[in-house]
Parts: C-alpha cells; sequence; structure tokens
C-alpha cells in the first residue's frame, strides 16, 4: 500500500469530477483549472471531454478531468454510460481516474448522498465537495461536515465555485491530500443496484441529513415565488416569448454599432491593399477573395455574440431549466420526447452539439428523431445569412409602437423553424409511433442565482474563439476554392460580357440552374448554395465573391449588390431555402455518426432538400404573384 502512495505521489495524479447535472459541476471545473483547458471527445464516442491542469497554492499539479454528469453508474444514457466506464475503469487504453471529488448541490442533497454511497463501491479514493454552500448558508441551510463525512465515512469540504474566496477550504483540503499521496484504489465492489437497493440507499441518504443537517424553519422561498409567474401555464409561455423577442430585437439593435466598425475596418484594409499591390489576380486574390471574402463573414461576429450572451445569462441564472418545463407539454404533444429540448435549445449555437447532446435521450427512436429534427432549429451559421437578406430588403423601421420590423423579421425565422421542427416530429411520430405517449420530462429545477460575470465573459470568449478559428480555417480554404472558381479560366480574347460569366463558377451555377429557377434562383444563387455545404455562413462570402469578382459591387456593399440584383421574391424565396435545407456538411456527418450510419444521414438531407425546394417554390411564386397583382 506504501509503495502504491508513493507511486501515485510522484506523478501528477488525474482527478475526476462525478456529480449530477445542475450541481455546479462545470464552475467548480472552470474554478480548479482557470484557462489551462482542454476540450475534446472521449476515444470513440462523441461526449464531450473536458481537461485541465489545476496548481494548488502550494504548487501541487493535478489532471482534471469533467465528467458527464449523472445520477448513478446504472447508466441510462450515453452520457452517464462514460462517466460509468471512466469510473469503473471499462473504457479501452485508459486508466481509472486515481481520486474522485463528488460535487453536491449544498442546497439540495439527497441524490448526492446517494451517489456517494454507490461511488465508495467501485473502489477509488474519493471527497465531497458541498458546492454553492454559501446560497444554502443564505437561506439558513447549516450542514456539520465532520458529522456528516463520518456518517459517510469520506471527507467532506464545502465550496463556493464561483467565488475565489469559496475555494480556500477545498485548495487546502486538496494539498493536504496531495501532500499526503492519494490512497491505491480498494476492492471493486460495484454491482448495478436494484431498485430495493436505490430505495434503501436514498433512505439512508434522508438519516445522513437528519443527523447533519438543520434545516430553517421558515424555508428560502424566492424561487418557489419567481415561479409561481414563470412556471404559470399561462404567464409563463408570455415571458419566454418575450424573452426570446427581446433578444432577437437586441441582435439587430445592439450589434449595428460594432457591425459597421468590423465593416468600415475590413473596407478600409481592402483599400489599403488595393493601393500597395498592382491591379491584377493577385489584388483580386486579396482584395476580393481573403480580406472581402472573409470580412464578409466576421462582420456577423457581433450578432452571435449577442446571442450566446442571452443565452449564457438564461443558463447561468436557472431559467433554462424552466423553459424546458414550459416546452415540455408542447413538445410531448408534438412526439418529441421531453429531454429534446436541451439538445435541440443546443441546435440554436450550432446543429453539431445539438444532436451530439441528444445522448441523454434514453429511447433509440426518440433519439433518432430528435437528431433528425434538430438541424431544422435556427443555428448561429444561419445568422449571417438572415442577416444580409434583412438588411437588404426590409426596411429599417419600426412597426407596432417601437418594434423594430428588421428583429420582427428574425424572429419570425427562429419561429418558423421551431414550428417546423415540431410539424416533422408529429408527422413521423403519426406515421411510425402512432398511439405511444411521448415519455414525459424528469429533471430537477436549479435555484436561481445571479450569474457570474466570469462565467459568462469565459462563455463569451470561447465562442468566439470558435468562431474566428473557423473563420481562419473552413470559412478562408472556401474563400479560396471560391475564388479560383470564379476568376478562372479567364476570359478568350475578343470575350466582351463579364469576366464571370466564363468562369467554372459560372458554369457550375449554370449546371443546377434549370433545377432551381422555379423558385428564383439564378446562377449566382446556385453557385453560392454549392459551396455554403461546407458552412451555412460561406454562402454569404460566396455571393460577396462572386459579385466582386464580377464587377457589380465590392463586398462591403453586398447587400446594396443584392438589392439591386435580386427581386422581393428571390429573397424571400432564399430565406425559405435556408430555413430547411441542410447546408452544412459536419452536421451531415456528425448525423450519421450519432445515428450509427448512413441511413438516416441519408433521410435527413432528402427530406430537408425538398421542404427547402417546396418552401422556396411555394414563397416565391406567392410573393411574385402578390406583386404582380399590387
Amino acid at each position: 500500500m506504501k509503495d502504491a502512495i508513493t507511486e501515485a505521489a510522484a506523478r501528477q495524479i488525474e482527478v475526476a469530477l462525478v456529480g449530477a447535472p445542475n450541481c455546479g459541476k462545470t464552475a467548480l471545473f472552470n474554478a480548479l483549472t482557470g484557462s489551462s483547458q482542454r476540450v475534446g471527445n472521449f476515444s470513440g464516442v462523441t461526449v464531450e471531454r473536458k481537461a485541465g491542469i489545476a496548481t494548488t497554492p502550494e504548487g501541487r499539479r493535478m489532471t482534471v478531468i469533467d465528467l458527464p454528469g449523472t445520477h448513478s453508474l446504472r447508466a441510462r444514457s450515453l452520457d452517464e454510460e462514460v462517466t460509468r466506464d471512466v469510473v469503473l475503469g471499462q473504457r479501452d487504453g485508459e486508466a481509472r481516474p486515481d481520486f474522485l471529488l463528488v460535487v453536491a448541490d449544498a442546497t439540495n442533497l439527497r441524490g448526492a448522498l446517494r451517489l456517494v454511497t454507490e461511488l465508495k463501491r467501485a473502489g477509488l479514493p474519493l471527497m465531497l465537495v458541498l458546492n454553492m454552500i454559501d446560497i444554502a448558508r443564505h437561506r439558513g441551510i447549516e450542514i456539520d461536515e465532520d458529522a456528516m463525512a463520518k456518517a459517510l465515512g469520506v471527507p467532506v469540504v464545502s465550496a463556493t465555485a464561483v467565488r475565489r474566496a469559496g475555494m480556500e477550504a477545498l485548495w487546502a483540503r486538496l494539498d493536504e491530500i496531495l501532500a499526503a499521496g492519494v490512497a491505491a484504489p480498494g476492492p471493486m465492489q460495484w454491482t448495478p443496484p436494484t431498485t430495493g437497493e436505490l430505495r434503501r440507499a436514498l433512505h439512508a441518504a434522508d438519516d445522513v441529513i437528519a443527523q447533519t443537517v438543520r434545516l430553517p424553519e421558515l424555508p428560502h422561498t424566492f424561487s418557489t415565488r419567481v415561479d409561481r409567474v414563470l412556471l404559470n401555464p399561462v404567464a409563463g409561455p408570455i415571458v419566454l416569448l418575450m424573452l426570446l423577442f427581446a433578444m432577437f430585437q437586441a441582435v439587430f439593435a445592439g450589434a449595428a454599432p460594432a457591425m459597421d466598425l468590423i465593416s468600415e475596418g475590413f473596407g478600409w484594409l481592402g483599400a489599403v491593399f488595393a493601393a500597395i499591390l498592382p491591379a491584377g489576380l493577385i489584388e483580386s486574390f486579396v482584395v476580393d477573395g481573403v480580406i472581402g471574402g472573409v470580412g464578409s463573414v466576421l462582420v456577423f461576429l457581433p450578432q452571435i455574440l449577442i446571442l450566446f450572451t442571452f443565452i449564457l445569462i438564461l443558463e447561468d441564472l436557472g431559467y433554462m431549466a424552466r423553459a424546458a418545463f414550459l416546452m415540455d407539454r408542447l413538445m410531448g404533444g408534438a412526439g418529441l420526447h421531453g429531454r429534446a429540448f436541451i439538445p435541440l435549445l443546443s441546435s440554436f449555437a450550432c446543429a453539431i452539439p445539438g444532436i451530439m447532446a441528444t445522448r441523454v435521450i434514453d429511447d433509440r427512436r426518440d433519439r433518432l428523431t430528435t437528431i433528425l429534427v434538430a438541424p431544422l432549429m435556427t443555428c448561429s451559421a444561419r445568422i449571417p445569412v438572415y442577416t444580409l437578406i434583412i438588411a437588404a430588403f426590409v426596411p429599417k423601421t419600426t412597426v407596432l409602437g417601437g418594434i423594430g420590423l428588421q428583429g420582427l423579421v428574425m424572429f419570425g425565422l427562429y419561429a418558423a423553424g421551431i414550428t417546423s421542427a415540431l410539424a416533422v416530429s408529429a408527422v413521423t411520430r403519426l406515421l411510425f409511433r402512432r398511439g405511444e405517449l411521448a415519455a414525459p420530462l424528469m429533471m430537477d429545477l436549479p435555484d436561481y442565482k445571479m450569474p457570474q460575470a466570469r462565467s459568462i465573459l469565459l462563455g463569451i470568449w470561447q465562442r468566439a474563439r470558435m468562431f474566428l478559428k473557423r473563420a481562419g480555417t473552413t470559412i478562408f480554404l472556401a474563400m479560396v476554392a471560391i475564388w479560383l472558381l470564379a476568376t478562372f479560366p479567364m476570359p478568350p480574347d475578343g470575350a466582351t460580357g463579364p469576366a464571370i460569366e466564363y468562369s467554372f463558377a459560372a458554369r457550375l451555377g449554370h449546371l443546377i440552374e434549370p433545377l432551381m429557377a422555379p423558385v428564383g434562383f439564378g446562377w449566382e444563387i446556385c453557385m453560392a448554395l454549392i459551396t455554403g455545404m461546407a458552412a451555412r455562413e460561406v454562402a454569404v462570402a460566396g455571393l460577396a465573391t462572386v459579385y466582386a469578382v464580377g464587377g457589380t459591387e465590392t463586398t462591403g456593399h453586398i447587400a446594396s449588390a443584392l438589392s439591386q440584383q435580386w427581386s422581393l421574391a428571390t429573397a424571400l424565396a432564399f430565406l425559405a431555402w435556408y430555413v430547411f435545407a441542410p447546408q452544412c456538411i459536419s452536421t451531415l456527418a456528425v448525423i450519421r455518426r450519432e445515428a450509427g450510419g448512413p441511413r438516416y444521414m441519408w433521410i435527413a438531407l432528402g427530406y430537408m432538400m425538398a421542404l427547402a425546394w417546396i418552401a422556396a417554390f411555394i414563397t416565391y411564386n406567392v410573393t411574385a404573384f402578390l406583386m404582380g397583382a399590387g
């Protein structure tokens, strides 16, 4: 035993964070590791793996892994299976962690104490961390840590992960453990608990709470009072709708100054290089292809960050779980599992993590249904497309007493995505699972707490970095390809038409134009749709490059170029196309992985393309008829 302890102390030990969802585990991980984090996937599965290096006040280092949230090692989802396999050492090529930090919400201890008794049977040394202890104390909850440690047979320490001062006791205890050396694992005694064993474990947890926790005579009622309004079947949906509406208004109103600044910056940069470089191919490549193409996408970064800021604040506040509760009945009526709300909500940022988040759904058919409809949710990559068309064709005016018309249209596009996802799910259940009832949503509602600025800023920075990385890799490479297609081959001697008419881009666009002509799309749009398969926002850069190379407009005025080149019917048809079309190869690849084969990837591609064409066809022809009638 002594040799094992010495060996563990000599190397950098691995500490795994285990706990239920909404217990503050991720906040604790951020507090321990700071900026020294890396995010990837566990080998063999698309389950997010967060790891980082923590350095104690006395300079001792350890690797910290944030395991997916779980209520038990019985594992009822892919997330929980990963946590189980890591704790039990059942993952090929991966050693078990040296130590477990079991994270508990200090205001809601019952489930965490039961989990501790189960984890003890896994044989790994562990410590219980009573997180959010400041909230518990504010409510008058008193916890005897020494008595709880004696009752459980494991160390117990309090912490407040969102405050530096709230981490002092945990850091001190970690230094003590690391200095003494982490004990070697004990015998593995874990077996899947039966229902009776789980029930007895919960009774045992109640006994520990009765012995070690003193609850206030008058319970804290702030969350209860607020929930009487926010969870009301009438007032709750109205508040949710108002929050979403305010978010989309802010996307346009709040981002305009920053967008103008970025646009002017890229315009200035393009003018500088245009003055330095000799006229010709090199100038066109740098100014039109690189600066104009990438800049036409980066200009939308402020809007994307505003959208994420709203989402992060609502998550940190504790409102997102309430939104899931409010949406459960509506989603159940459409045939979606109650847990589908979280994947669909994640899809507002990007369909890829949304599809990956479907692993929390136990039933395979429910999970596949959610995978198929998740891409219909309006992801952030659609924002550049929507914003460009709205700016070009929707007046910057107010209606209904001060409501911005552009923001109202954006809200309508998001609502169209949500409605279409629910409609497709309802049709799927009607065709294949008629008569079955959707599983109810079972989840804890966390108490409200003030959002932490550090957590919000860290989340915004991570998303901004991801967007900038995408702009510097996928979008940049796509711009190079688009410029080459739009520039070569050069027009023959004596050609009188625009040079771009002789390019590969024009030939490719003209090839599929007959299929898209009924929906009002010319070859330029067809070309943008093809290149946009790399990423949805690339279509904007593709249009900017094509029109710039063609000499129609500079990419800084792409909206002006579109307003002159397109009819209103074409513009609205383009928006309708993007509500449905699967313009992202990466999303299709993730569907293939998560669904376990190519079948559902082709189903998603087929039905979404069909819906996109039908919606664009109806929109174009109805709009053209009404304009002609007018």
